[in-house]
């Protein structure tokens, strides 16, 4: 797919009513998401080139088996989810390891930009996703913090 017909989209979406378009032609898929108001886009700057930081969504939940308040985190895009910072070397978190604010997760690959997903706030990891090295939709469940 040419770089015209990507801009092309791009404006389609950003003049509609809808928020996500996924198109496909020969072997290549676009995805192109617009934010609704009142949600948040990326503010951190990237520290190195090609990596975008994006702030994991938070939602609240109350477990009924848990005693206390989990936070959500979940896939804020489409992509390749990785558990590690490299191939061979231990993943960014595990159940139970305590996070500060801001941390990193997670990385999601998307049309060839790596994203990192951020702890929302500081907590205990009580749930994370077996997902690694595999496509992940955006909303999708990725760890749970207490």
């Amino acid at each position: 797919m040419d770089l015209s017909k990507i801009k092309t989209l791009i404006d389609f979406v950003g003049r509609s009513n809808i928020t996500e378009l996924s198109v496909t032609e020969k072997d290549v898929t676009v995805r192109i998401f617009r934010m609704l108001p009142g949600q948040e886009a990326a503010a951190e700057p990237a520290q190195m080139a090609g990596l975008t930081t994006i702030p994991a969504q938070d939602a609240g939940a109350d477990m009924p088996s848990r005693p206390e308040k989990t936070y959500a985190v979940k896939a804020p895009v489409f992509g390749v989810l990785h558990r590690t910072p490299a191939p061979g070397e231990p993943p960014f978190v595990a159940i139970g390891d305590e996070v500060e604010e801001g941390q990193t997760l997670f990385i999601i690959e998307a049309m060839k930009v790596f994203n990192t997903i951020a702890a929302p706030r500081s907590g205990c990891i009580t749930h994370l996703t077996e997902i690694d090295d595999a496509v992940v939709e955006t909303g999708d469940l990725l760890a749970e913090i207490a």
